[in-house]
Formats: structure tokens, C-alpha cells, sequence
């Protein structure tokens, strides 16, 4: 087990705000809201309860060579647009292949390769189903591109762990690093899965907001009038690296990882443990391997999807590991202007945390109009400063199937 700390050195992000990660923390700061009316005809075709979405605001096939676009799916192009990103943000550092791995993740996967393969077998038979279908639509697709386009030979791990898969990848690549199985890594995860499936069985699920009048300010957690999540898509990276690796290069450190934590509920498939068990050891963790009291906290990205169910429970989650300290913590329930990107949502929110903290600034939580008093999170519709001096926050994930995930990082 190394003793080096990890420590971030490139940024990327393609998400409903921006095309880049500058772009989309800019939006996030200035209040901007990524929700909007979807204009596809299989909205009005299908008849979905549900009309509006966070769609990425740049497409990623407008981004990346035509021929690369066509061989990935949405999903695998999220990835690949904000992966390049932070590796040329890394300062594309040079790194013997076999000591450069990948941890990337993903909710659901390639599902419009998957159901528009589908549409093609039904309609036009098997010889039309594109030879290139069961890999564009599994899972691993992104990390396994990734891995090909970067030459990164250690590893190509993908986790799925629903909204919880990118903050743990984040953590697995943390842990991984510190084993000695790379020198660097290209972590985070994507999702693109506004699809008429989806919307229709979230929709079925009474889990999305239903506010078709109002899209811009449908995502709004902690408001006492909450009334479910928002559908988002797109994707974040990081690059980590050991420390004696970036300062051997001379690379600029964005922020350091000081620990993580992963536990399961245990308790439903979908519904999280109101007793927050699991999601306050998962915090406890993280801490423990950073070598931190919860006093040493700073700062807090919620989960926060803006759901009647969820919000509180992850507020009586933290209020065991924090007492009453956690209603003077700035908290940021950045969901409310990106919505919820699933497997991609825990990376472009690493990626808010590590902006946070880089420029003491806790962002704000739009659309906060009546705050929930059984959700009495220190939230605001402005910037927070975050003072001076060391900082530290976390950063949460919780996911269906029980799975909880958060990831600690500090200032260098």
C-alpha cells in the first residue's frame, strides 16, 4: 500500500450547463438552470407525463470526429468529450501505459443503441442490426474506449452502481492508486438515458417532477414543495494521480483526495434506509481514511435529487455523523441546475466540489423557494463563501439498490 496522497490534476465535463467543466461551473455560479421543454416528437408520440429533461447543452457528436461519434453511443461520447478534456487539462501527461489506468462509470449504459437496435430488428430484421450494437450498448463501453483512445493498459474498470457509480468509481480509483496498480488514472462516469423508456418508467415510477409548465424550476431540493427529480445526462472526469507523479511532471493540483467510503443499505431495492444507516457509514468512512473529524468539514455537495422521500433522509443520514454542526455547514444541492445524470451525476459533482473548494465558494441552489424545515440543510440561492484556511468537503452519492458512496477531498 503506497503512502502517497492522491491528488486531482485534470478536469473535464460535458453536462446540461456547459460543454466544458469551466463552462459548466461558470452556469452553475451564475444560477443558470440546465432544465428545459425536450422538442422531440416521441415526447407528444408516446404521450409521456413527463415533457422536460436536462439534455447536455453541447452534443457530443458535434464534438468528436464524425467516424468516432458513429462507432460510440451517446453515452460513450459524454465520456470520451469530457474525458479528453481533463487529460489535456492533466497537461496529457506522459505515463508508461501499463501504469495508466481507467475507472469510469455508468448507471444504465448504451440504451439507445440498445432499444433503437431493437426498432431495427422488428422493423427491418436481423441482417440490419448493426454488427457494432453489443459494443456500443454494453456498460463497459465508455471505460473500454476510453482505455483505446488513451492507451491505458493497467486497468478499464467500470462500475455500476446506479446514481452512486461515479463516486465510487472516483473512490475505486483512489484506492486503486494508493494499492501501487497505477500511477495514474482517468476516473469518473457518464449517462445518457433522456429516452422515451426511461422518462416513461421514472415517470411510472412517480419519482420525476411533474411540473411541464415550469421545467426551469422543477428541480429544486430542500423546498417544501419538491415533487421529484429531473432527468439529466451527460458526463465528468477526473484525472488523479499520485502525488510524487504530478510533482514529478510539475503538474498543477487541483485538490487532494483524502478518503472515501462504500457501503450498502440492504435494506430495498429502490427506496433508501429512512434510518440513513448506510449512507452515514459510507460518510464515516470516508473520513476515517482521511484521517478526519467531522468538525474538519467545509463544505457538503448533497445527493439532493428533490424528491419528498429522499432529501430528508439523507439530511437524517448526516445529522448522525454531524449533529447539529450540520445546519452551519454550507451545502450545495447542485441538482438543481443540472438535474440528475444518474451514473454521470457523482463525477460532475466531484468536479463542483474540487471548484468549490479551489475557489472558497460553496455555488448556490436555485429554485429554493420554501426550505423543507425537515430538511434544514445551510442551503442558499447565492454563493456561500467558505472562509479561509484549509478546507474540506465531501461529496454524496446514494443510489438505487441500496449502494452509497462519498468521496472527501481538500484543498492541497
Amino acid at each position: 500500500m503506497s503512502t502517497s496522497r492522491i491528488v486531482v490534476t485534470g478536469i473535464g465535463a460535458s453536462s446540461p450547463l456547459g460543454g466544458t467543466a469551466p463552462e459548466s461551473w461558470s452556469a452553475l455560479l451564475n444560477g443558470v438552470s440546465g432544465t428545459h421543454t425536450l422538442e422531440h416528437e416521441w415526447v407528444e408520440k408516446y404521450q409521456l407525463p413527463v415533457t422536460f429533461a436536462a439534455e447536455g447543452l453541447v452534443r457530443p457528436e458535434t464534438v468528436l470526429a464524425r467516424p468516432v461519434a458513429k462507432r460510440l453511443d451517446p453515452a460513450s461520447q459524454f465520456a470520451l468529450v469530457a474525458a479528453m478534456e481533463a487529460w489535456a487539462d492533466a497537461g496529457e501527461p506522459d505515463v508508461d501505459p501499463e501504469r495508466l489506468g481507467v475507472d469510469f462509470a455508468t448507471g444504465i449504459g448504451g440504451v439507445w443503441t440498445l432499444l433503437d437496435a431493437w426498432d431495427t430488428l422488428r422493423e427491418k430484421g436481423p441482417r440490419r442490426v448493426m454488427p457494432m450494437t453489443v459494443p456500443m450498448l454494453m456498460p463497459n463501453a465508455a471505460a473500454g474506449n476510453l482505455s483505446l483512445h488513451f492507451g491505458a493498459r493497467a486497468f478499464a474498470r467500470t462500475v455500476a452502481s446506479a446514481c452512486a457509480s461515479s463516486t465510487e468509481s472516483i473512490v475505486n480509483a483512489f484506492e486503486h492508486l494508493r494499492a501501487g496498480l497505477a500511477d495514474v488514472v482517468i476516473a469518473g462516469g457518464t449517462e445518457s438515458a433522456i429516452h422515451p423508456i426511461t422518462m416513461a418508467a421514472f415517470s411510472s415510477m412517480q419519482a420525476l417532477s411533474r411540473r411541464n409548465d415550469d421545467p426551469e424550476h422543477a428541480s429544486r431540493p430542500g423546498s417544501i414543495d419538491r415533487d421529484g427529480f429531473v432527468m439529466g445526462e451527460g458526463a465528468a472526469a477526473l484525472v488523479l494521480e499520485t502525488e510524487e507523479h504530478a510533482k514529478a511532471r510539475g503538474a498543477k493540483i487541483y485538490a487532494v483526495v483524502m478518503g472515501g467510503g462504500v457501503t450498502a443499505d440492504s435494506y430495498h431495492i429502490t427506496a433508501n434506509d429512512p434510518e440513513g444507516h448506510g449512507a452515514a457509514r459510507a460518510v464515516r468512512l470516508a473520513l476515517d481514511v482521511a484521517d478526519a473529524s467531522p468538525d474538519d468539514v467545509t463544505h457538503i455537495n448533497a445527493h439532493a435529487t428533490s424528491t419528498p422521500v429522499g432529501d430528508p433522509n439523507e439530511y437524517q443520514a448526516l445529522k448522525q455523523v454531524f449533529g447539529d454542526r450540520l445546519d452551519e455547514i454550507p451545502t450545495s444541492a447542485t441538482k438543481a441546475s443540472t438535474g440528475h445524470l444518474l451514473g454521470g451525476t457523482g463525477a460532475l459533482e466531484a468536479v463542483f466540489t474540487i471548484y468549490a473548494l479551489q475557489e472558497r465558494l460553496a455555488p448556490p441552489t436555485i429554485n429554493l423557494t420554501t426550505q423543507d424545515p425537515e430538511v434544514p440543510f445551510l442551503l442558499s440561492g447565492s454563493t456561500m463563501p467558505l472562509g479561509d484556511g484549509a478546507q474540506l468537503a465531501i461529496s454524496n452519492s446514494f443510489g438505487f439498490g441500496g449502494h452509497n458512496a462519498v468521496v472527501a477531498f481538500a484543498t492541497p
